[in-house]
């Protein structure tokens, strides 16, 4: 049987996206093939697995479902050496039979190269919302490395855009302490590309303490980061005199009344032909409106 993803591993049209058509076929197939029980200690997790962190509570979540209705998907194997079997997909599900503590699980076993079972792993994780920007970088790489595609043919074989690709594979260049501030979503993917214009270590790690630290958002980030890197820029800013607004005072509804009763009456005189100077002053204790009304009417 052709393999589900031979166009991705033989080359193919690199112009047409696998994810949308390919695994789907995966997935056909797999509804076809046989399931059988297999003893849980004799499966071991996927070496090529992207995903580095398991959520507890979703685990959790996920043997009670397990538990409640059963297994609706198996989990999909291959054999290994020393009678041992490797996941291709469902190392959640795994993790959730493990947790139950149940003896066997329900499988179904392919027929896989070390290349394609990577590939597998690797593409279904990136389907899911759940990886962190870190992960997902890693299964580029990985997948860049195992193909040999430029990040133009990754791109379109995974129906993603060029750059969506690109800035991912940049957070890789980052130091280590901040790819782990990303896998523990104590900094969003923002955060990193922000931190990215810091060329000394040094320092960068410094900003992600105080980021950390203080909770910055994005945009607070990016002006100490802006601050930092152009200081003479911020010297000029704070040069210019900023015109302060005075603060007035909340007036009540009777003043209101007042003026906007002065106002027209004001108006009302202007409309005669007779132009009117006022000059108006906010102060704490009063609202003053000084009224100028020329003597001789302006022929």
């Amino acid at each position: 049987m052709k393999s589900p993803f031979s166009r991705f591993f033989g080359g193919g049209n690199k112009a047409e996206p696998i994810v949308e058509n390919e695994v789907e076929q995966a997935e056909a197939v797999r509804a076809t093939e046989e399931v059988i029980k297999l003893p849980i200690d004799q499966i071991v997790p996927n070496r090529f697995q992207p995903r580095t962190i398991f959520d507890d509570e979703k685990i959790e979540e996920l043997s009670r479902t397990i538990h409640t209705h059963g297994v609706i998907q198996p989990i999909v194997v291959r054999s290994t050496a020393n009678n041992q079997y490797e996941i291709i997909a469902g190392e959640r599900r795994y993790r959730a039979m493990k947790k139950l503590q149940w003896t066997e699980v329900p499988a179904i076993v392919r027929n896989l190269t070390d290349k394609e079972t990577a590939s597998i792993a690797l593409i279904e994780n990136l389907q899911r919302e759940e990886l962190t920007a870190i992960e997902e970088a890693v299964a580029y790489q990985k997948l860049l490395e195992l193909h040999e595609l430029t990040q133009e043919a990754l791109a379109q074989r995974l129906g993603k855009g060029q750059s969506t690709v690109a800035n991912k594979l940049r957070l890789l260049k980052l130091p280590e302490e901040v790819q782990q501030a990303i896998l523990k979503r104590q900094i969003s993917e923002r955060h990193a590309r922000a931190l990215i214009a810091i060329k000394d270590q040094t320092l960068q790690l410094e900003i992600l303490h105080q980021a950390i630290e203080h909770d910055w958002n994005v945009r607070q980030l990016e002006e100490h980061i802006h601050a930092l890197l152009h200081p003479e820029a911020v010297d000029q800013e704070e040069a210019i005199p900023k015109k302060v607004k005075p603060k007035r005072k909340a007036i009540s509804k009777d003043v209101r009344i007042a003026l906007n009763t002065i106002k027209q009456s004001l108006s009302m005189v202007t409309k005669s032909g007779i132009t009117v100077k006022t000059e108006e002053e906010d102060t704490e204790e009063y609202y003053q409106i000084t009224v100028k009304i020329p003597k001789k009417k302006k022929s």
